[in-house]
């Protein structure tokens, strides 16, 4: 054989084996960089976004690169609806969404959504650390085959208004947009008022043009969204101790290693709890600030709210039992 074609065979051999070693390369990489989708429906300004961006970097770091994460503000990847839809489909990985929506699929887990369901902050916090919230959250994952991981406290819902509400009669009749969830809509119309189901993106052109008169929000979500530009009141009813749920779809999760489901409950429940206390310092700072922009904060006496709305805990609209309702108001009491 010449040697020119020993040189032939030589550079063959040698680049049959870095196409091989590049494959193989490749393929390691594939597998090292699983990409996941989280979706939300929050504005990149709100903690929400900010602790999932976190969450994703601890993640990608703490599996060693096994998994990154794209977060979707904004509702960039669809409504409320349709992204747990998505976890179900596994178009999207995880999600933040209100308990109500989730409630949905499995009615318990909604009683954390209910007006005047909560006493105060300290009550709400409870149930998130309670077994009971923890047997809920297993009837969701035994229901939907979705898995969730921790309770982010989203702040009280107060109304908003271009007229001052101080008692129920100040809400009858009055056209008021809540999220397309029944829960929302038990407060509005134990008081007479008519919730009329909007997309959270199209809230402000709403009220801009008078197709509402009103709607509900906590303080950090009305400054985030801006309604406070095209709603004159902001009345302190404090109707929803509220919730977000950090959910992964079940798909998703059943590939995960125990390891690494252990790494993703551990991350999402401190992104969770770096969220509630991000909440609660702006809930202390926006009432000034509000004022500050021309708003009348208005303090109201939630107590005959609250008596407007019990009778209906155990009513028709309920997705509970009244056991789960009692254990629900028993705790830290």
């Amino acid at each position: 054989m010449s040697h020119k074609s020993q040189r032939h065979i030589k550079m063959a051999r040698l680049l049959t084996a870095t196409l091989i070693a590049a494959g193989i390369g490749f393929t390691a990489a594939a597998q090292a960089a699983e990409n996941l989708r989280f979706a939300h429906v929050y504005e990149t300004s709100e903690p929400f976004h900010k602790w999932a961006l976190w969450a994703a970097d601890e993640i990608e770091e703490r599996t060693d690169g096994r998994y990154t994460m794209q977060v979707h503000p904004a509702s960039s990847l669809g409504k409320e609806e349709d992204i747990n839809e998505g976890l179900e489909l596994g178009t999207v990985d995880v999600i933040y969404t209100g308990t109500q929506f989730a409630g949905r699929a499995y009615g318990p887990i909604g009683i954390a959504g209910a007006a005047y369901m909560f006493r105060d902050f300290d009550h709400w916090q409870a149930f998130a650390d309670s077994d009971l919230f923890q047997e809920i959250a297993q009837g969701y994952q035994d229901q939907t085959g979705n898995v969730p991981m921790a309770l982010n406290y989203y702040g009280e819902r107060h109304v908003t208004s271009n007229e001052a509400i101080n008692e129920p009669a100040d809400m009858e009749g009055l056209k008021i947009r809540v999220p397309n969830a029944p829960m929302y809509m038990m407060m509005p119309e134990a008081v007479g008022a008519n919730p009329t189901p909007i997309a959270f993106d199209e809230v402000y052109l709403a009220l801009q043009q008078g197709v509402v008169d009103a709607q509900e929000n906590p303080l950090p979500t009305i400054r985030a969204k801006a309604f406070h530009e095209v709603q004159d009141y902001i009345n302190l009813t404090g109707h929803i101790t509220d919730s977000l749920i950090t959910i992964v779809g079940g798909p998703r999760w059943n590939q995960l290693s125990e390891e690494d489901r252990e790494i993703f409950r551990e991350v999402f429940q401190e992104a969770a709890e770096n969220n509630t206390q991000d909440i609660l310092k702006s809930e202390e700072e926006l009432v000034a600030w509000f004022e500050e922009q021309g708003n009348t904060v208005n303090e109201v006496d939630r107590d005959i709210f609250r008596e407007a709305v019990v009778p209906a805990h155990n009513g028709d609209a309920a997705t509970w039992d009244e056991e789960t309702y009692e254990r629900l108001q028993a705790i830290g009491q």
